[in-house]
């Protein structure tokens, strides 16, 4: 083999070998962060992050995964702590335990090479991974001769029942399969013990009411000039909730499909339609607010590194709602065809990264908040025997 090939033929470990010590760094800083925050404890109240903290002397790697996971980011502590830069401790839990996230998404994700390509390309992957669906299926529309002409019979005129299942079923299958994988691998580095129904219950309405976004104290999150405000754990909700509905949307319409044997196109008052509707108008209001929040946040409190990742999934969770509102207000149009095929192709898009970026973190996180729970009733008990 020739010296010119050499190179790219190391590229790949070399790459991996970065992102392995980087995530190495990223974990010590934490570490150091930790055994500072556990002498002081002056944060103790603002979320389940630190009591958790406090029932550890030393932190290993898993801890570390474990932590990073259970801390929404809502910079009360880094607005609250006496250390934050520009004190020569230079403690900024957010922002560390935010470097730690990001590279659990890759360290768990299931195949491990696709979270690594999403980690640094994210926002181009995605849309990129959107257009080329889209033009795919424009090209498609177009050798049928319905691109941009009235459709008489909706969306399955244009490409049958039988076509679209078949697109989006081993998409959505995958999604599934590989989200899967990645909470497990999670579960295990965390060695998380056996989950009480009391504590699943205690984490659903952790999970469902995003208890942790309001800064411990129950003002909400810290702006840059440290005023208070609900604004993220509101736009979170909005996205959280539209993005549940559109499902619920379309699993009616599936149950309506091939259990009542009532196929598409359904009525505006439908359940499918009030659903599917609903959850688009949230979504819509989410992410845009969602987006808007990720622009303005100060340095200090984020990883300026993972804004990529989180813009993706923001534009592809964004493109699919406003193309979706766009299908049923440009239903007896011309763009019907046009719209219908970037909507199909944000979907497709969506689906494909939902493993390898900021979902897998809402997933990683619930099980983070699991284990905290179990955590939690276990000294409990514990407490109660020695007394």
């Amino acid at each position: 083999m020739s010296q010119r090939e050499e190179p790219a033929r190391g590229s790949e470990p070399t790459a991996r070998v970065v992102r392995i010590a980087r995530a190495a760094e990223a974990e010590a800083e934490v570490g150091r962060v930790l055994q500072i925050c556990n002498a002081c404890r002056y944060c103790e109240g603002f979320c389940a992050v630190f009591p958790a903290m406090t029932r550890r002397l030393d932190f290993t790697k898993e801890d570390i995964h474990y932590l990073a996971n259970l801390c929404h980011n809502c910079g009360a502590c880094l607005h609250a702590c006496q250390y934050a830069p520009p004190h020569e401790f230079a403690v900024n839990v957010p922002q560390a335990m935010a470097r730690v996230r990001r590279a659990t998404y890759a360290e768990f994700a299931w195949p491990r090479a696709f979270g690594a390509l999403y980690e640094r390309n994210g926002l181009t992957l995605a849309l990129a991974l959107a257009a080329g669906l889209a033009l795919f299926l424009v090209l498609a529309a177009a050798t049928t001769g319905s691109l941009w002409r009235p459709v008489a019979g909706g969306f399955y005129a244009i490409f049958p029942h039988g076509l679209m299942v078949s697109l989006f079923g081993p998409v959505f299958l995958f999604a599934v399969l590989a989200l899967a994988l990645g909470v497990r691998r999670f579960w295990r580095s965390a060695a998380a013990r056996p989950a009480t129904g009391a504590a699943i219950g205690e984490t659903l309405h952790d999970v469902l009411r995003l208890k942790y976004l309001d800064g411990g104290h129950g003002e909400g999150c810290n702006e840059t000039d440290d005023r208070f405000t609900h604004a993220r754990r509101r736009f979170h909700h909005c996205t959280f909730y539209g993005f549940l509905l559109c499902f619920a949307a379309t699993s009616v319409a599936t149950l309506y499909h091939y259990a009542l044997g009532l196929p598409a196109p359904y009525p505006a008052t439908s359940l499918p339609k009030l659903l599917g509707t609903t959850g688009g108008l949230l979504l819509v209001v989410g992410t845009a607010g969602l987006f808007w929040l990720n622009v303005r946040r100060h340095a200090l409190q984020q990883d300026i590194a993972q804004q990529p990742m989180d813009r993706g999934f923001i534009a592809l969770l964004f493109l699919a709602a406003a193309s979706g509102l766009g299908l049923m207000l440009l239903k007896h149009t011309a763009a019907l065809p046009v719209i219908l095929c970037v909507h199909l192709g944000a979907v497709m898009a969506l689906f494909a990264t939902l493993p390898y970026g900021k979902f897998a973190h809402g997933v990683f996180r619930a099980a983070a908040l699991l284990k905290w729970a179990i955590e939690r009733r276990q000294a409990s008990r514990l407490q109660l025997a020695e007394d």
